[in-house]
């Protein structure tokens, strides 16, 4: 477990936690409806930054990304006496899609639409010698980035985490949203029967967090849990296993009479609400008061883990559980005990549970009650027990290189064709999630795994450098020329890089942890860290995981391997 020691938040509502609760607490909310916006069809409502906000915290040589986050760590930083120029702070950056809007721009080098170079060129100015990691699994990637702080910290690695994140709205990501049919125009719902969309939002959120406790009755984040529906990419399952499963392993060991609420994910989406009520249900939790924040400021997408996570501490701290705006009547069918009025609690323990594209679920807890330490076993050793290497012009297995007559593309199809088969949903793949199944499926053929089982006990875990650029560019080509604007939802989804992992899981029922990672540049050695500390959770026994490139078609490189603690025979 570790200890906050600072947060902070920037929003259209407000500068600094204090002043977000506030507004929170008086019911304020920044969702407005934008017509003709960025030249988009369609009208939707949304929480952003205003003109003068923008200007504020702009910093010269840098993307309005990159200065967001650089505004709120410096923010954050005055609250504490960390020295920043040394190895043993990490800075872990979570967002969706980063600098994208530099696609359409010249203004910076194409390698800062990378996250990871964003991330490093935020590193750089603030002075910080880590590398930085990146976090990108969907909407739960503020979540993940807090779990994945906890865990490097409790292995030990480092002694603080500054763990920040931010996405900017814009033609790339509201034309995606609309392709799907997924934004209301109108101020969001969440859980309300009259409920038609979600709501997007821009905030910048930071947490800083330590390994040992700086002052008494600190916040604790004390385990996190992170696991995959293995149902569809862009549908969360019906009967919500992955969020099940995610609170009950964020909940091992703790009792439930300390928790006050458990704050849900709350899209206003049809299915999202749906499906978050059932597995609050199963989870026995419906008695437990519960909310939801996007009525406030909407889905903040890499921000909103991090964001809805630091406004329940402060609410907490004022012993109030906020209403969850813009609720009226009940329109799911599991039983969550949600309310628009805020309420009075004593309690100082809470469950934050966040759902995303790619079918990640994720949940955390969260106390000030100190009752119970976590004994946390770090394993020492990694052994690959099997290794699969591609790039564009061969491919390797266990040190055997596959006869191949084409290269590129054409040879994860010819690959698929002749030694794979049977799994046509393969040519709707993307890339990036291509070159990932045949990799997975090539590892798994000379493992000899039982495919037709489901485990909970496999992660994927995966990194790259580029993220999901190849599916970027497709997307930006077909929302820029106005006369043949055509946004397609089976493209968009895979601008999410983490894609690959959940279309892994899907196709090997695996109930595990998916997460993905992206880097400045690929590095064994972080790698191995994340592979380590995600070991810490008792429930996974082996990682599916390594590195993965698909820059273009001519550009491939993955470098896959089956990760156990003790080595197999």
């Amino acid at each position: 477990m570790v200890y906050k020691i600072a947060d902070d938040i920037i929003s259209p509502l407000g500068e600094g936690t204090e002043q977000n609760y506030q507004a929170l607490s008086h019911g304020n909310s920044a969702l407005s409806t934008y017509t003709h916006l960025w030249n988009l069809p369609e009208p939707f409502a949304a929480s952003l930054f205003t003109d003068d906000q923008r200007k504020k915290y702009q910093v010269s040589g840098l993307t309005l990304f990159e200065s967001l986050l650089y505004h709120s760590i410096s923010r954050a930083l005055k609250d504490t006496s960390i020295d920043v120029h040394q190895d043993r702070v990490v800075l872990i950056v979570s967002t969706t899609k980063g600098n994208i809007g530099l696609l359409e721009s010249s203004d910076f080098t194409e390698e800062r639409i990378y996250p990871g170079i964003a991330a490093k060129t935020v590193s750089d100015r603030l002075g910080l010698d880590s590398v930085p990691i990146t976090v990108c699994n969907a909407c739960i990637s503020g979540t993940a980035a807090l779990i994945l702080a906890e865990r490097l910290l409790d292995a030990g690695f480092y002694d603080y985490a500054i763990v920040s994140g931010t996405d900017i709205q814009n033609k790339f990501i509201v034309s995606g949203f609309q392709s799907f049919k997924a934004l209301s125009a109108e101020p969001c719902l969440p859980f309300d029967m009259e409920r038609t969309g979600l709501n997007l939002g821009e905030a910048v959120a930071t947490v800083i967090l330590s390994r040992k406790q700086v002052e008494p009755h600190s916040w604790i984040i004390k385990q996190g849990k992170i696991c995959n529906d293995a149902y569809h990419i862009s549908s969360p399952s019906k009967q919500g296993e992955g969020s099940y499963k995610a609170l009950l392993g964020a909940l091992q060991g703790e009792s439930m009479n300390h928790l006050a609420l458990v704050n849900v994910h709350g899209t206003a989406t049809m299915y999202n609400d749906q499906m978050e009520s059932v597995a609050v249900q199963h989870a026995s939790l419906s008695d437990l008061p519960a909310n939801g924040l996007k009525g406030y400021y909407g889905h903040t997408m890499g921000a909103a883990g991090l964001l809805e996570t630091i406004i329940t501490m402060k609410s907490l701290d004022y012993h109030r559980i906020l209403g969850t705006k813009g609720f009226t009547e009940l329109g799911v069918s599991g039983k969550i005990n949600i309310s628009a009025s805020s309420r009075d609690t004593d309690k100082t323990s809470f469950v934050k549970l966040i759902s995303g594209f790619g079918g990640c679920n994720a949940a955390l807890f969260a106390t000030k009650d100190e009752h119970g330490v976590n004994e946390v076993s770090i394993p020492q050793n990694l052994f690959k027990a099997h290794h699969v290497t591609i790039s564009t012009q061969r491919i390797v297995v266990d040190g055997k290189e596959l006869v191949t007559e084409s290269i590129g593309k054409d040879m994860l199809s010819e690959v698929y064709k002749t030694k794979i088969g049977g799994y046509p949903k393969f040519y709707k793949m993307d890339l990036l999630s291509r070159l990932g199944f045949i990799a997975s499926e090539l590892l798994l053929q000379v493992s000899g795994d039982d495919r037709d089982k489901e485990t909970d006990d496999r992660a994927v875990v995966l990194f790259n450098r580029t993220s999901s650029i190849h599916s970027d560019r497709i997307h930006q080509k077909d929302i820029s020329d106005e006369e043949n604007y055509y946004p397609s939802p089976s493209v968009f989804v895979y601008t999410l890089p983490n894609i690959v992992t959940g279309e892994i899981a899907i196709r090997n029922h695996y109930h595990g942890e998916t997460s993905f990672y992206v880097l400045p540049e690929k590095d064994e050695n972080i790698m191995k860290q994340v592979f380590l500390s995600t070991f810490q959770d008792s429930g996974i026994k082996s990682i599916l995981g390594g590195w993965i490139d698909a820059e273009d078609e001519s550009h491939l490189d993955a470098d896959f391997y089956l990760l156990t603690t003790n080595k197999m025979n």
